[in-house]
């Protein structure tokens, strides 16, 4: 029966259907939903790795062991599994291997707004890119074939637009083939450097066999229509294409986005009068067909930053543009805030107090950077800011290091936290480092990690305990506070500032979201006791608002934390 499907959970139907074996990613919007949906299958072995790498190297023993493997992640998670993935490309594979990337034009959810292709073409991998929900599921059965057949990864490349939509999509049975037998094999898997020189020219070779696949593969089509315009796109942007041209344009549709082939858009482009290369991001396709000898319209009439849309490709290619209805009325900016109850609202109040420099990473805790409480001051990838705070204060010494802290959240620093922590104790500067623990991966939708005990189906599982690591690597000076609990935070701060060695504050409570977490009444306004000084309002909890000069508390939204009951100084917050 045929089925409405998202994107990612399309990915997984294939998985399931092309009897994957063993799923490990880490979770990262717009990925996540793909080994969250994988992991309802119990025919497949299903994990939360700590991090990219570690879940690129789960799926490469595994796919070595014999049986089809998979792991997923966003393209900045690529990054950090990019030591594994280019080796790979070098040992190729024994049982199939596939690898999703989630890209995120439009920085929805990221830091960056990378092209994924990038990684394909240096890494000489493979890379089919889905334009909808059906060719989610039928690109990544087909995915694990071509892995096996070319001896290599193969990386799908979905979007936030194809990740997250929902199309039709009909599923089949889930076929389990044989397992690969394992054998040994120096030359081809211990890629030391006289073995892996030899490997190089095998790749090569892959990638010559590959583009003779793409000029007449599945993957790629052609679509006729009116040939004064030809038209190549891939992923959303054929969709874009389709929805603004109709028939009023010829579209080479291509889903395999490495390598590209050559002879398909030669031949294309020699039946057409204008040809035009529509894609989001970087001009990987316009370049291959500049190096081709063409002339192609592209990037001097498209904008290489952000994501496109039906209007934008019809107003940039002088197409009609639908006109619609417009409110004349400004509508109020809704700028992303920490939930009500959040537990980093606390700390990171006590370290504005403070007048503290905070150094923050990847994490919903990186909204401490935004206004009432502007408390971070930088941000720059999983793991980065105790690095930072290492630098930054073997930079500047006394100057910075009593006023200067890093924040990271539990999960973060498992991903990669510790390595940089590993470099304070080693060499020794006097930072002190905070780790915001709420239980859970909080950005992406409430996973699990090695700190909270339980695995992704929620049994219990091996738990790492914060305060026994830190001591292990190496620091004698680590606290837990209670970030609902002001006095102490701010006790506990000045102390570990004041200290002349390195230290870890444990910032531990809950995600107010988690729904085993029970929560106070909501607290009421005495009306007559509120003098309107605005000093619960320097928390930005979304609860607290002021009305005709008094505060006010939603009760629909207040959790009871008492925060801001320690703020007041007239009592006006009562339980």
């Amino acid at each position: 029966m045929k089925q409405l499907m998202l994107g990612n959970k399309a990915v997984a139907r294939g998985l399931y259907e092309a009897g994957c074996a063993v799923v490990s990613s880490y979770p990262g919007t717009p990925s996540t939903e793909v080994t969250e949906e994988a992991a309802k299958y119990d025919e497949m072995y299903c994990e939360w790795a700590p991090n990219e790498k570690v879940a690129m190297e789960v799926a490469f023993g595994a796919c070595l062991a014999g049986k089809r493997s998979f792991c997923g992640m966003k393209h900045v998670g690529l990054n950090v599994a990019a030591d594994p993935l280019f080796t790979v490309s070098y040992t190729g594979v024994n049982a199939g291997m596939v690898i999703v990337v989630a890209d995120d034009a439009g920085m929805h959810s990221s830091q960056n707004e990378q092209d994924s292709r990038h990684h394909a073409i240096a890494s000489k991998i493979p890379m089919l890119e889905p334009s909808d929900s059906a060719e989610a599921r039928a690109f990544t059965m087909r995915a694990f074939e071509l892995s096996e057949q070319f001896d290599t990864p193969v990386i799908i490349k979905m979007c936030t637009r194809v990740a997250h939509s929902q199309s039709i999509v009909e599923p089949g049975e889930r076929v389990e083939p044989p397992v690969k037998p394992y054998e040994k094999n120096i030359g081809k898997y211990v890629m030391m450097p006289g073995n892996a020189k030899k490997r190089h020219p095998i790749v090569e070779q892959r990638t010559r066999d590959l583009i003779a696949f793409a000029e007449n593969c599945e993957f790629n089509r052609i679509e006729w229509g009116d040939t004064s315009i030809g038209i190549i796109a891939s992923s959303t942007c054929y969709q874009y294409a389709k929805e603004v041209f109709g028939e009023k344009a010829s579209i080479l549709k291509l889903g395999m986005i490495n390598p590209l082939p050559e002879k398909l858009i030669l031949d294309f482009a020699a039946k057409v009068d204008k040809l035009v290369v529509i894609e989001e991001l970087d001009p990987i396709i316009e370049n291959h067909c500049k190096q081709l000898g063409l002339t192609v319209t592209g990037k001097d009439v498209l904008p290489i930053e952000d994501e496109f849309s039906q209007n934008l490709i019809a107003e940039k290619l002088g197409m009609s543009v639908p006109k619609g209805e417009k409110l004349d009325e400004t509508m109020p900016a809704r700028p992303p805030v920490m939930c009500a109850g959040c537990p980093h609202r606390g700390m990171f109040y006590t370290l504005s107090k403070n007048k503290c420099t905070v150094l923050g990473d990847i994490g919903c805790y990186t909204l401490g950077a935004v206004a009432p409480l502007n408390a971070i001051e930088m941000t720059l990838c999983m793991g980065a800011s105790i690095s930072s705070i290492h630098g930054f204060n073997k930079a500047l010494g006394e100057e910075s290091e009593g006023k200067t802290v890093a924040v990271i959240g539990d999960s973060t620093f498992m991903h990669s936290g510790m390595t940089g922590l590993a470099n304070i104790a080693y060499n020794q500067s006097n930072s002190t480092v905070i780790i915001l623990d709420n239980s859970i991966t909080g950005m992406t939708g409430h996973q699990q990690n090695p700190t909270t005990g339980y695995n992704i189906k929620g049994d219990p599982a091996g738990k790492i305990d914060l305060e026994s690591l830190c001591r292990a690597m190496g620091f004698a000076r680590i606290r837990v506070v209670d970030p609902y609990d002001l006095k102490q935070c701010d006790t506990v701060l000045k102390e570990e500032l004041a200290a002349q060695e390195p230290s870890v504050i444990i910032s531990r409570r809950p995600c107010a979201l988690l729904k085993y977490v029970k929560h106070n009444p909501p607290l009421k306004v005495d009306k007559d006791a509120c003098r309107g000084c605005r000093s619960c309002m320097k928390l930005g909890c979304p609860a607290i608002s002021i009305k005709n000069g008094k505060a006010v508390v939603d009760a629909t939204l207040c959790v009871g934390c008492g925060v801001c009951q320690q703020m007041c100084a007239f009592d006006a917050l009562k339980a």
